[in-house]
């Protein structure tokens, strides 16, 4: 390498023999000690099955790095998984730990001199905390994603896990039998793998591939494939190339790449959560993305993938079709896409895709779209002054435009205990407050009250709003990152029982229709209630989050925004 190494300064010969003297008792080589340190930043659990391939993964990565004469430096942060915490308080963590992820790789890196970094993961907070992390430092990095699960298979019909989450409702609904349900339970997870479906896990993985921060197929390419092995290995070699020309995540991620991913997501009809993590790892790279960019850019860009939840067809599927390569060939074509963005491969990503071809119309609908705006909308109105979002995609053409009354909860499990006992009825709007990132604290998901709701056959005729926000699996019309969060006092907050309440698809509004009169009457009463969590790290999150229209970053007393 002929450019110093940023490892140099734990390793020096003469004046860090203590520090070497402590790697060799790791069971160092001076040959290992004189090449790049590639820190391997796995996120390995064996308690759910997105991540419980991680470790075969990362071994390939570090074998990779061998190969090309790096020595790799194996560590690991934490991994929540949202469908086993969700409609618990467990999931007010998940959110908050995207920060602690970027804090384990950033200190990690920094402490223990890395020259450059290949990120292992696999599920939503999880990938976007790592990319903020190696933004941080700054080092050359690239993402390697653990993939897709295949589907299932119950009685001759392919299941993934979102069947089992609704059949839920439908049990409850006295349409399912509880045993069946069991059965489910048993098909509905094959193996390894992030959920089946354009849920937030892989919308995050594919994003990664957009941005030109990860491997070709990080986004499709099944779990349980051989190519996932070889990706860790190609990443492995290439992060050398990385470091030798010195070619860093700030060097790849600007606001043509961060627009290009929005315009994907888009086209895809990705997560809402999206909205979330885009922004905020953009802020990481000091590129302003904020919902409005959203907006602008769905407006412009057709949907041409229906992916479950909204659709038929699974990542797997998708993959076969061609994968993101392909529909980033098709928007480059289209004029959409800027094909001039950098990427890990030291090429543009016209470059790397100008070869690849949709192989299945049927898929990827490029000259058919399903709609000729993106698959996220974004809602304004009084009710939502800094906008709302709602997966548009999944949203039947009987709740593009409702109105009803509003039913108030002040939480998640209050919201489901209601739905659970059979007291929301026909034409009611769900609204559920408090349960923003500082109200939450941790904006909670809600795929427990929307999977209930769409079970019990009431995803035509009833709707939700909240501050909080909801898993890439929800559909229906379930609108979430109202902004301001009631904690902040929005208009959220000062939603009355039986208010009627104007939902608005085709006109992007969303209104509550009590006069201005009343609506400051009742804000010069209204009080913030006293926090929910008062203790730990959870009350330390909710004094630091900022607004979820930035991407619910940690803000400090140097932000001037």
């Amino acid at each position: 390498m002929e450019n110093k190494l940023i490892s140099d300064r734990i390793k020096d010969r003469i004046l860090k023999a203590d520090s070497r003297a402590l790697m060799k008792g790791a069971g160092f080589t001076d040959e290992e000690l004189a090449r790049p340190f590639i820190g391997i930043a796995g996120s390995w659990t064996n308690v759910f099955a997105g991540h419980v391939n991680l470790d075969k993964i990362a071994q390939a990565a570090m074998d990779g790095v061998r190969m090309a004469g790096g020595t790799p430096i194996s560590f690991n942060t934490i991994s929540i998984c949202d469908g086993i915490a969700m409609g618990t308080d467990g999931m007010k963590y998940s959110l908050p730990s995207r920060e602690v992820i970027a804090n384990s790789v950033e200190s990690i890196a920094n402490a223990h001199a890395c020259d450059g970094l290949i990120l292992i993961a696999a599920c939503d907070k999880i990938i976007p905390g790592m990319l903020i992390g190696a933004l941080r430092v700054n080092i050359p990095s690239i993402i390697v994603t653990g993939g897709p699960m295949i589907a299932g298979n119950y009685m001759g019909k392919r299941i993934e896990v979102i069947n089992l989450t609704e059949a839920v409702g439908t049990v409850l609904a006295g349409n399912l039998d509880a045993a069946v349900l069991s059965e489910y339970e048993d098909e509905a997870c094959p193996g390894c793998g992030s959920c089946q479906g354009m849920f937030t896990a892989n919308s995050m993985s594919c994003m990664t591939e957009v941005l030109g921060m990860g491997i070709e197929g990080n986004g499709t390419v099944p779990a349980v494939h051989a190519k996932r092995f070889r990706m860790a290995k190609q990443a492995g070699m290439q992060i050398l190339k990385l470091v030798e020309a010195d070619v860093k995540p700030s060097d790849i991620l600007n606001k043509a790449s961060f627009e290009n991913a929005v315009t994907v997501d888009m086209m895809l009809g990705c997560s809402t959560n999206t909205a979330l993590h885009l922004p905020a790892i953009a802020r990481a790279a000091g590129v302003k993305l904020n919902i409005d960019d959203f907006d602008r850019i769905s407006k412009k860009v057709p949907h041409i993938a229906k992916l479950s939840p909204a659709g038929k067809h699974l990542l797997q599927d998708l993959d076969v079709a061609g994968g993101i390569p392909a529909v980033l060939k098709a928007g480059i074509d289209a004029g959409l896409v800027d094909g001039s963005a950098k990427t890990i491969t030291m090429k543009t990503i016209a470059e790397n895709v100008k070869d690849k071809k949709i192989l299945d119309a049927d898929v990827i609908r490029i000259d058919n779209p399903y709609s000729k705006e993106g698959g996220l909308m974004v809602l304004k109105g009084n009710l939502a002054p800094l906008g709302s979002v709602i997966k548009s995609a999944g949203v039947k053409p009987e709740m593009w435009e409702h109105t009803g009354p509003a039913r108030v909860f002040d939480s998640e499990q209050e919201a489901r205990e209601a739905l659970e006992a059979g007291k929301i009825k026909k034409g009611d709007v769900i609204v559920v407050r408090y349960e923003g990132p500082k109200g939450g604290p941790g904006m909670q998901e809600m795929l427990a009250i929307t999977a209930k709701i769409v079970g019990m056959g009431l995803d035509t005729e009833v709707a939700l709003i909240t501050d909080g926000r909801f898993s890439g699996a929800s559909r229906g019309g379930a609108i979430g990152h109202v902004s301001p969060e009631a904690a902040l006092g929005g208009p959220i907050a000062l939603i009355e029982e039986g208010d009627m309440i104007e939902i608005n698809l085709n006109k992007r509004s969303l209104n509550l229709l009590v006069d201005d009169a009343t609506m400051k009457a009742r804000k010069d009463k209204w009080k913030c209630p006293p926090p929910k969590v008062k203790k730990g790290w959870l009350a330390q999150y909710a004094q630091l989050v900022g607004p979820v229209s930035m991407g619910a970053p940690m803000m400090t007393e140097y932000d001037n925004e």
